[in-house]
């Protein structure tokens, strides 16, 4: 990995565990379903500007159920109950469920795709369920039902992501990613633009321009640029060494938590991430560049 792919994967996990921190502080005043809708219409827009000035298709016409579907599962469902576990739930705690993606990926890919389920992936589940009780028993977070209800609502959107990224391999092969972001965000808009108008809040005029800044810096940093980023890093390192940044971005979120909202890191968090991502690596068979590795690059970039 070249010293630029290595800094660009860093930069989109810092992203991606940035959404976590805009999300809670932007749901609590404009209400969860605004909040995501301003996300994926933002984000849409600014990636079909992008995609119209480097003259690609979106072949929107021909493909718009399929983007629809992929924008509810992709989108519009698992954003929405992220926004509304945020309400209760901070956003290293949400960050770290969101880590459980893989896992429930492989789980779907094996109940749909039929994908062989081995005795590694076994382990590596109940790896993962038991960082859940860890992360959850064991929080300082008093554990009322609101609490337990965004822990399975956090859980639910890591399912719908892994319905989500199967029926994307099914769905639209060929397609190129760049048309599939941003098809998907235009189709969460669309979804979500019922639920939207019965949910705004009475008055936007005491919004403060933290919220402002938050929906801008999740919409436009956190969903266009990271998934240029992201789109970068598949064409340059692979989809295999990319997957890595699922390693990095609940660290991340743990770090934006702590120093923007004073958030308490505790050791039933770390205990329970680090139980998390080790079933994350026996499920995905993500090979984490060695650090020996990463060094020989460095150096022959610098020579």
């Amino acid at each position: 990995m070249k010293l630029k792919d290595f800094i660009t994967l860093f930069s989109l996990a810092a992203l991606w565990g940035a959404s976590f921190l805009f999300i809670k502080i932007a749901s609590p005043v404009l209400g969860p379903v605004l909040t995501i809708e301003a996300r994926v219409i933002i984000a849409g827009v600014v990636l079909l500007i992008y995609l119209v000035a480097t003259h690609k298709k979106l072949d929107l016409k021909s493909r718009w159920k399929q983007y629809l579907i992929l924008g509810i599962f992709n989108a519009a469902i698992p954003f929405t109950f992220i926004a509304m576990a945020a309400l209760y739930l901070n956003a290293s705690l949400s960050a770290i469920l969101n880590s459980l993606t893989p896992l429930f990926t492989a789980l779907v890919a094996w109940g749909w795709m039929k994908e062989k389920m081995t005795l590694k992936k076994i382990f590596g589940f109940l790896m993962g369920i038991i960082g859940v009780l860890i992360l959850v028993g064991w929080s300082p977070i008093s554990f009322t039902s609101e609490v337990i209800i965004s822990v399975i609502l956090s859980i639910l959107a890591t399912v719908s992501y892994g319905f989500a990224g199967v029926y994307s391999k099914k769905a639209f092969e060929g397609v190129s990613p760049l048309s599939l972001a941003t098809g998907q965000q235009l189709g969460a808009a669309v979804a979500l633009l019922p639920f939207t108008l019965f949910h705004l809040p009475r008055s936007l005029v005491s919004v403060s321009p933290i919220v402002i800044f938050s929906v801008i810096g999740l919409a436009i940093f956190c969903t266009s640029i990271a998934y240029l980023l992201y789109f970068y890093l598949i064409s340059s390192i692979g989809p295999t060494p990319t997957l890595t940044v699922t390693l990095l971005v609940p660290l991340f979120g743990m770090i934006w938590g702590s120093v923007f909202l004073n958030e308490h890191i505790s050791i039933s968090m770390i205990i329970g991430l680090l139980t998390i991502l080790s079933s994350v690596l026996l499920i995905s068979n993500i090979q984490v560049p060695s650090s020996r590795r990463m060094g020989k690059n460095v150096a022959k970039r610098m020579r």
